[in-house]
């Protein structure tokens, strides 16, 4: 008998043996799903303490005839859709002033008595009071109301303000009406905290520009006659102007007080022989209606185009602006 051969018979029938059972375990055999890594990305960790989210219930079936109940809308949910409109109206595109206390150097620097770091040394030094009690502390903020003295004397600082209007027509300039009229007051109330004052005044029809101030000093400048402020007005009349009469209202006419002139009298570009541009330094009350009256004319419309060196040009009616630090140098200069 051959044993090689049986040998070799053996190993066939154990490797055979072995490759069944392989098979027959491997088409059973699941792999386990891989868990994630808590340092892998989008790892979540469940919460043993989280509630289930409860799928909603479903709504109440209504029947045939039934109205649905209406769903309540809380307050603070119909705001949510509430458009904004912000309502502007005449004279309230104004900057709001909240600064109530003011930091002492800068309080004496307004009111002129020194630079801001001079201001510095003078509190530092002890020289200045407030309410009767000496402050060296450089922070320290002045409120309303406080009494400041320096030396002795008490200083009144005010910032100074320079406000524009462009006028319509209706209201009467002044800082207050026993008749009740509407005044050019109310429409600059907000425009600051300080009083300020209306330079030169036009009548209740005329629109136009006019400035307001609370720098004293400005305003009687402007006003004085010595200083000769221009002013430019844009007339419409009740018929058309005669080129002769315009020439005899350059040369000059006179009134019931005095002789007056316009410096400069044109057409309009438009061609509109109705309407006249004028130009005048004269600050006497309604002069440019008077000396049209004079020469038989009415004037219709009366709008002030320019005062001084400044125009109100992108400024809609009813509306004013607070004049920027250029245009108050140059009405300093004029």
């Amino acid at each position: 008998m051959n044993t090689k051969n049986s040998g070799r018979d053996r190993s066939r029938t154990t490797r055979t043996s072995d490759s069944k059972k392989t098979k027959g375990t491997s088409a059973t055999f699941k792999p386990k799903k891989k868990e994630a890594s808590p340092f892998s990305k989008g790892f979540k960790k469940e919460d043993p303490k989280a509630v289930k989210k409860t799928s909603p219930k479903p709504a109440a079936k209504v029947a045939e005839g039934e109205e649905a109940p209406k769903k309540e809308i809380s307050a603070r949910d119909k705001r949510k859709y509430i458009d904004f409109k912000s309502k502007v109206k005449k004279g309230d595109p104004l900057p709001s002033f909240n600064e109530h206390e003011v930091r002492l150097n800068k309080y004496l620097s307004n009111a002129g008595i020194c630079s801001r770091r001079e201001a510095d040394v003078l509190i530092e030094t002890g020289v200045i009071t407030i309410n009767g009690e000496i402050v060296t502390e450089l922070g320290y903020k002045i409120k309303p109301g406080d009494v400041v003295q320096y030396d002795g004397e008490t200083i009144n600082a005010e910032t100074k303000r320079y406000v524009m209007l462009n006028k319509p027509k209706g209201f009467i300039t002044t800082m207050d009406d026993p008749f009740g009229r509407k005044t050019v007051m109310s429409l600059v109330r907000k425009a600051c905290r300080e009083r300020i004052y209306p330079v030169g005044r036009l009548d209740r029809d005329t629109t136009g520009l006019l400035l307001f101030t609370n720098d004293g000093d400005l305003a009687k400048k402007l006003t004085h006659p010595k200083h000769k402020a221009s002013k430019i007005y844009h007339a419409e009349l009740n018929k058309p102007v005669k080129k002769e009469d315009l020439e005899k209202l350059i040369e000059g006419i006179d009134l019931e007080d005095g002789r007056t002139n316009f410096d400069v009298a044109k057409f309009v570009k438009d061609g509109n022989p109705r309407e006249v541009g004028v130009e005048l330094h004269s600050g006497k009350n309604r002069i440019v209606r008077r000396m049209f009256e004079a020469m038989g004319y009415e004037v219709v419309k009366l709008d002030r185009v320019q005062f001084a060196s400044l125009t109100k040009k992108d400024l809609p009616r009813g509306y004013y602006r607070h004049l920027t630090e250029k245009e108050v140098a140059f009405l300093k200069m004029s």
